[in-house]
């Protein structure tokens, strides 16, 4: 069986709005090599409809787009990804699955069939998969910038606390830190 690892971009007031984390080549690097360890992608369909609308075109090379971003792009399109939605049943981009039905099971099915690990990139589905404990560790990037504004992490909350334990933590040359947490026991 798989871990699911949450991943995602905060600002350090909790912000998650993707506009305002630091996008540079190390920061890409870095998403890429968590891409690369995982054996599939997991998101909502806001996330995936977002990623839909840009990356596509990168991969083929309809858009400009730095070699970092160009190189992203083609590992992401040929990487397994995996959307919950209830309201959307077609995922047409290249390797794209539906979770349909109730996600605790479908979530635990990916997890059980992907030894290398699901990767989550999703606030909101977080979420409600931490509120599932469905989560086992949380890899966060969290940038030097205060947003003042929204969405925030767990804006929905939580039935409780989260304990984590401290895997590692990297500090990058823009300033922000790379927190890898596993759920204690």
């Amino acid at each position: 069986m798989g871990l699911l690892t949450f991943s995602l971009n905060v600002t350090l007031d909790g912000c998650v709005d993707h506009q305002e984390g630091i996008a540079d080549d190390e920061t890409h690097a870095l998403f890429t090599r968590l891409m690369d360890e995982a054996g599939a992608m997991l998101w909502g369909r806001v996330t995936y409809e977002m990623m839909e609308s840009y990356w596509p075109a990168v991969a083929r090379g309809d858009v400009e787009a730095p070699p970092t971003l160009r190189e992203w792009a083609v590992k992401l399109e040929a990487k397994p990804k995996y959307v919950v939605s209830s309201t959307r049943q077609d995922f047409p981009w290249t390797n794209s699955h539906h979770i349909a039905g109730d996600l605790r099971e479908g979530v635990q099915k990916l997890k059980d069939t992907t030894p290398a690990g699901v990767l989550l990139c999703s606030g909101k589905l977080a979420t409600e998969l931490d509120r599932l404990d469905l989560i086992d560790e949380y890899k966060l990037l969290v940038h030097p910038r205060i947003a003042g504004h929204g969405p925030t992490l767990y804006q929905g909350g939580l039935p409780g606390t989260r304990r984590l334990e401290l895997l590692s933590a990297d500090s990058l040359r823009n300033g922000a830190v790379a927190m890898h947490y596993r759920r204690a026991s």
